[in-house]
């Protein structure tokens, strides 16, 4: 009888053992630092000879301070970034979503959408997609801004590492027309000192939604419906326009109606 109840206490005492050893082992890997990637793309994620930031960077960082995580943030290329989500060295980022990456990745929450344009040096302007046959344009390497462009061997892509790399060839004439989303055009332009006037009217060519998203074989436990919900209570509190009015400068508004 005395063994019985000797085996019924070792086990009990046994699984509770191993019920706060999982929950200790949980919440260590949750104060694990989650490993953060963002594009290095102005105003999305700057790197100078300042301390790293940027409109992802920050947002980045705010969201997973909020939720009781530290964030280790590095600003890194799209093609580096997709990379390593796929392989799991990073846990999350902020970028579009990209085909190949559905298998790789969970998404958390999406951010407003970005319109994807074209823009030429003032005083030409590309009206449709078809008006770039037989053009050059300055491509991001690593990125995929429109899907007609992209499979178009009529429209000439020239890859280029930033998009102040680009903007200079632009300026040059060394190529015909820039690709990429409205506010990181602007930035780089506007790094490059110039004028408000110096791209013509754009032609939006797509529009893209980016994404908080972690990778599926990341190590680090996410609470991704927590993230969620302080997400959203940013958006609600104006943070991520306050860091949009943080790092764009407010130039001349380039708009136009999308194309049908």
């Amino acid at each position: 009888m005395k063994l019985k109840f000797f085996t019924l206490i070792t086990f009990v005492l046994l699984s509770y053992l191993s019920t706060v050893n999982c929950s200790v082992a949980l919440a260590y890997d949750i104060q694990q630092p989650i490993k953060v990637r963002t594009i290095a793309i102005a105003p999305y994620g700057i790197i100078d000879d300042k301390p790293p930031r940027g409109i992802y960077f920050d947002l980045a960082n705010s969201l997973l301070r909020r939720a009781g995580l530290t964030p280790v943030n590095h600003i890194a290329p799209y093609a580096r970034i997709m990379h390593d989500l796929k392989t799991g060295s990073i846990d999350l980022t902020i970028m579009f979503r990209y085909k190949e990456l559905e298998d790789y990745v969970t998404y958390i929450a999406p951010l407003p959408p970005l319109n994807n344009v074209v823009l030429a040096k003032q005083g030409t302007h590309f009206s449709s997609i078809e008006s770039l046959k037989g053009k050059t344009i300055a491509y991001l390497r690593g990125a995929k801004f429109s899907d007609d462009i992209d499979n178009d061997p009529d429209i000439l892509k020239h890859q280029v590492t930033n998009f102040n790399q680009g903007i200079r060839m632009l300026s040059l004439s060394r190529v015909d027309a820039i690709i990429g989303p409205m506010d990181p055009l602007l930035a780089a332009a506007a790094a490059l000192n110039k004028k408000p006037n110096f791209f013509g009217k754009p032609l939006i060519v797509s529009q893209r939604t980016p994404w908080i998203q972690y990778s599926n074989s990341s190590q680090a436990v996410l609470p991704a419906a927590r993230i969620k919900m302080l997400f959203e209570q940013m958006m609600v509190q104006g943070e991520l326009e306050q860091l949009r009015n943080k790092y764009i400068s407010r130039g001349p508004s380039l708009t136009s109606k999308k194309r049908p």
